[in-house]
């Protein structure tokens, strides 16, 4: 697409806040008017298409791409989307430990017994954990527990904590994040670890280091979406 306008602005619309396009408002592609509930977040999408390049990239504005999908996608059907993120507690990153060699196993442990030790205490929960990559169950209590703690957000809140969670392959990393508990950047470093980890023993090459910047820059497009929220 070309970029057709001169300058993005911020309007009012019954309570929220919407974005215009020399006057005429932005409409998100199932033609419904793009408004989100904070000031924040409209000045930071505003911000998006004002930088746009004359040929305009998607990808450059994620702000924009997740109000669409809250308006579009999730509060459609609010409950089944977040059935769905809430699954990835079932088998958490966080809970599945390598079995060596001793360095690697030594950096999850610290990185992840933080972030289970968090949720254990915010949610009254348990977790499984194993060495090795067979499925271990959670307990039948933490899964309903972390489940009701999705669902009780917003369309907006589950928009941006979808990237975190599907990015990260840890509801328990994004739900820290969510709830202010860590940093994005801690927690990117966090879900990243393996990765991160294989890229040191045998080497990165040009297309595998693209795509864990890629992945880290959705990551931190869906947390910075979150603190415009509040």
């Amino acid at each position: 697409m070309k970029r057709f306008w001169k300058s993005a602005a911020v309007v009012g619309v019954d309570g929220s806040y919407g974005v215009e396009l020399d006057g005429r408002p932005v409409k998100t592609p199932a033609r419904a008017e793009l408004a989100v509930p904070t000031s924040a977040l409209a000045e930071a999408i505003a911000a998006e298409w004002n930088e746009s390049p004359d040929e305009v990239d998607p990808r450059a504005m994620p702000l924009t791409g997740l109000a669409n999908a809250a308006i579009d996608r999730v509060a459609n059907d609010k409950d089944a989307f977040a059935a769905d993120l809430a699954r990835y507690g079932e088998s958490d990153l966080t809970c599945y430990r390598a079995e060596g060699p001793e360095t690697l196993v030594k950096r999850q442990t610290e990185s992840w017994d933080a972030l289970l030790g968090w949720a254990r205490r915010r949610y009254d929960v348990d977790f499984a954990t194993c060495s090795g990559v067979m499925h271990v169950s959670q307990p039948e209590e933490t899964v309903r527990k972390l489940g009701y703690a999705v669902a009780s957000l917003d369309p907006f809140h589950l928009a941006g904590l979808s990237p975190l969670v599907t990015i990260g392959g840890s509801l328990v990393a994004g739900l820290a994040v969510q709830e202010k508990m860590m940093p994005a950047s801690e927690a990117w470093e966090a879900v990243s670890l393996d990765d991160r980890w294989q890229m040191e023993q045998w080497g990165a090459d040009a297309e595998a280091e693209a795509a864990l910047d890629a992945r880290r820059r959705d990551f931190l497009a869906g947390a910075r979406f979150l603190e415009l929220l509040d």
